[in-house]
């Protein structure tokens, strides 16, 4: 039998990717197109979904070719996609009524103070997980709807469609305004604020506080079955779609977090971590996120607890741009190696406020403890060490919440290419931080999904047999030495919040 293969679509925040894995898991082709960010006020970000699927048509053609394969080699493609990102298309002529609203964007702030309302940001969380904020979907399809003109007569008269950049792509994959299919997933379908993690269905008096027609709203599938066939181009006709998982979700698919307890972090500009919480749905206590993190076909949805860091990555960039003491990222490693210890110095980076645990919008950056014993050194070992501060804090939230202690941390992202950040997150968090052979696991946790649903692999236990560790990071630091410098993490923190007065912008 002639070899088969698997296609991942990984339409990102800043490019679209294809990537083609055979059946052990490895990557055998890619192709990627960066496309345009637009920002048409301050705090506004937008995407054009044309130029989104233009770049996804390239990018598969790309990585075909770059396999040395053709169509007829795949025996299915699963799809991973920037969350939250909203999409608003005529399903008659497959026009965007407006440009996608990315996640980032903060334009619907005024709708989210209406919404809530006397009842708070937390109104819907008992059933959606979430709370009432600018990053998830539902306020963005609100915003297109009451600021587009004729987009709200056009939604009620059953003409317009929603959907996560999942199902914009699915839907013209499989035909567009001839027969395309209009699905998402429970992973994406739970960044919405619409949609209840029990029953896993959209929430009619949700909607309806929203002003949208449930008619807008895709299908809620699980993450792994056959949703439809290629049909554009010939590009992929006849071919499965059979995988969709959201992008942190798939990553932490793709890092086979398959037992409770289990997480996985990606360092990025900012931190993502999720946490499997198994079958029980856990809301947090402790300022996390409750969301789906992945459903096999017709098995039971499993739940996960997330958490954000708004700077990892981007403190570096900022070292970088903004100070100008290091001319490149991999750089502060080298300047952070030159001292032993941070020098008593500690970087609160709240450039944007405190996210996860804490939630303070009043809080900005911090430097302290600075004495003229100080140098550079520090100052870059104290900004890699508030990664491991922020992460350990986050984790704690999670060990919280789920009542489940961490076995060891998965990690992937940019940031693990640095020895010393892995190292000193090991030693804070006290349990071993993993990182995987292959690192590109959002797409590899998308074709795990698709792959599966047609029985390529046999389920997630192929996925840990997959699974390849390239390096551990084992913690030897004294205890007493990471209680006192997490100590003083905390203390530093506290001297960042409530700086936000109404003097100060």
């Amino acid at each position: 039998m002639t070899e088969k293969f698997v296609l991942a679509i990984d339409q990102g925040t800043t490019s679209s990717r294809a990537i083609v894995f055979n059946h052990s898991g490895q990557i055998v082709g890619v192709g990627q197109q960066e496309f345009e960010q637009i920002f048409p006020n301050p705090g506004w970000v937008e995407h054009n979904p044309i130029e989104i699927w233009d770049s996804v048509r390239t990018v598969v053609a790309d990585a075909l070719v770059a396999a040395g394969i053709n169509k007829d080699d795949l025996i299915s493609v699963g799809i991973t996609n920037q969350r939250e990102t909203a999409v608003v298309w005529d399903k008659n002529t497959g026009e965007p009524v407006y440009n996608a609203i990315v996640w980032q964007d903060t334009r619907t702030a005024p709708i989210v103070r209406e919404l809530a309302g006397d009842e708070g940001v937390e109104k819907y969380k008992d059933r959606v997980g979430l709370p009432l904020a600018t990053y998830f979907s539902g306020t963005k399809i609100k915003w297109i709807l009451d600021n587009v003109e004729g987009a709200r007569a056009r939604a009620e008269a059953g003409d317009l469609l929603f959907g996560t950049t999942d199902s914009w792509v699915l839907w013209n994959l499989t035909g567009g305004t001839e027969g395309g299919v209009h699905k998402t997933d429970v992973t994406n379908a739970s960044r919405t604020l619409l949609m209840n993690l029990k029953t896993l269905e959209w929430e009619p008096d949700i909607c309806a506080d929203f002003g949208i027609p449930m008619s807008m709203l895709p299908q809620i599938c699980s993450s792994s079955e056959v949703y439809g066939h290629g049909r554009e181009h010939g590009l992929l006709t006849g071919i499965p779609i059979s995988g969709i998982l959201g992008d942190q979700q798939a990553a932490t698919f793709g890092q086979a977090c398959f037992e409770i307890g289990m997480a996985k972090n990606t360092y990025g500009t900012g931190c993502f971590m999720l946490m499997n919480t198994g079958e029980e749905v856990v809301f947090s206590q402790n300022g996390l996120l409750t969301t789906l993190c992945y459903k096999i076909g017709d098995q039971k949805a499993v739940y996960a607890l997330e958490g954000s860091i708004a700077v990892a990555g981007s403190l570096i960039q900022w070292l970088r741009d903004n100070l100008k003491i290091i001319g490149s990222a991999p750089e502060v490693e080298d300047m952070a190696l030159t001292v032993e210890d941070n020098g008593g110095v500690y970087f609160v980076p709240a450039f944007s406020g405190l996210f996860a645990p804490y939630w303070r919008d009043d809080a900005r950056g911090a430097i302290v403890g600075m004495t003229r014993y100080n140098t550079q050194g520090h100052l870059a070992r104290a900004a890699l060490e508030a990664t491991a501060f922020q992460t350990r804090e986050v984790l704690d939230a999670m060990d919280a919440d789920a009542g489940v202690a961490l076995k060891e941390l998965r990690v992937d992202g940019g940031m693990i290419a640095n020895n010393t950040l892995m190292q000193f997150q090991a030693d804070v968090l006290g349990v071993d931080v993993v990182a995987p052979v292959v690192a590109e696991t959002t797409a590899l946790g998308a074709a795990y999904a698709a792959g599966i649903a047609v029985g390529f692999w046999e389920g997630e236990a192929d996925v840990i047999a997959n699974w390849q560790e390239a390096k551990r990071w084992t913690p030897n630091m004294d205890e007493k030495e990471v209680q006192r410098t997490y100590r003083l993490w905390k203390k530093a923190v506290t001297k960042s919040m409530a700086w936000v007065d109404e003097d100060v912008k």
